[in-house]
């Protein structure tokens, strides 16, 4: 089991490397530079080609990756072209802001998918199980900027319950701890609700039937004949047993922890992963888009190669 745990994790590194690669040579060989970008026509030719110069974009497409390589081995992620700072600080600073959204969101949709999951398991095929059923594939079927699109008609704006954009307002800065709190919660629940509303489905419908699969297994039906009640036999014997496929849904999540989610955060003008990504993509910031994608894919097969150990541990059967 260590060994194949092993043989995973040499294959992840690979996975990144090639990613990485790649995405550095379709960044690099694409038309237009940072230089091109800048659309003010007083700066003259001989301007944009020092600018050039300076960030090393008139070298050989090999040298460039020969340095970037080096550098990001040795952890040097560089300078972001676009926020004239080193990329490990714009990263640092926008990293919390996204784990704080990631993680209330992928709480929502936790609690939500395992509330539908478990009403639709408890009456199988009923009226009240295809009518979850549908609304639930509605809402994973969704595009994300529309559920978060209303929303925001309805909470900011109709009914102006939250804040439609941003992470706190200025005149915050003066409040006490507990009044920052507050305030960073009144902006948190749109953006979250969107996550979870977007992701609820996904689970409902995996718990779902992994229940109806473990409600025919001998255990239930041996606790069903002792006299317990169906409620105690689904929560306490077979929610447990099918929760094992949601180790899966929770290693997939560990990118979204880390990238964010850019529709979302554009659109909430969340500042946090997202935001810095689309910034970077925008202005060509070539240190930042490959230290992105680094992050975002290391992410990618770490929540696999975790959740393979999890699976292990929580399934016997799979370490024999």
């Amino acid at each position: 089991m260590t060994t194949r745990l092993l043989r995973r994790l040499a294959a992840s590194l690979i996975v990144v490397w090639l990613v990485a690669s790649g995405t550095f040579f379709l960044v690099a060989l694409a038309p237009g530079d940072l230089a091109s970008k800048m659309a003010d026509p007083r700066i003259s030719p001989a301007a944009r080609q020092r600018l050039r110069e300076h960030f090393g974009l008139h070298r050989p497409i090999w040298k460039r990756y020969v340095s970037w390589l080096t550098d990001t081995v040795s952890g040097n992620l560089g300078d972001s072209f676009l926020f004239r700072r080193p990329v490990r600080e714009v990263l640092a600073a926008a990293l919390p802001n996204t784990a704080i959204l990631a993680f209330w969101g992928l709480f929502l949709e936790l609690v939500l998918g395992l509330a539908l999951a478990l009403v639709q398991a408890s009456k199988p095929h009923s009226f009240w199980d295809r009518l979850l059923s549908a609304l639930s594939l509605g809402a994973y079927a969704m595009p994300t900027f529309l559920v978060a699109a209303v929303l925001l008609w309805l909470f900011a704006y109709t009914f102006p319950l939250f804040p439609p954009s941003h992470m706190a307002e200025p005149q915050a800065q003066g409040l006490s701890f507990g009044g920052r709190l507050a305030e960073t919660a009144r902006h948190l629940a749109l953006p979250a609700l969107t996550v979870g509303l977007t992701g609820c489905g996904a689970v409902a419908r995996y718990v779902r039937g992994s229940l109806l699969d473990e409600k025919q297994q001998a255990y239930v039906l041996a606790a069903l004949a002792r006299g317990c009640s169906k409620r105690r036999v689904l929560l306490i014997h077979a929610l447990p047993n099918a929760l094992l496929p949601m180790i899966t849904v929770l290693g997939l999540s560990l990118p979204f922890l880390v990238s964010g989610s850019l529709v979302i955060e554009v659109i909430f003008s969340w500042p946090g992963m997202g935001q810095v990504f689309y910034a970077a993509v925008t202005a060509r910031d070539v240190p930042l888009i490959q230290a992105g994608t680094v992050l975002v894919t290391t992410a990618v097969v770490a929540g696999n190669w975790l959740a393979d150990v999890a699976y292990s541990w929580a399934d016997p059967r799979i370490r024999r």
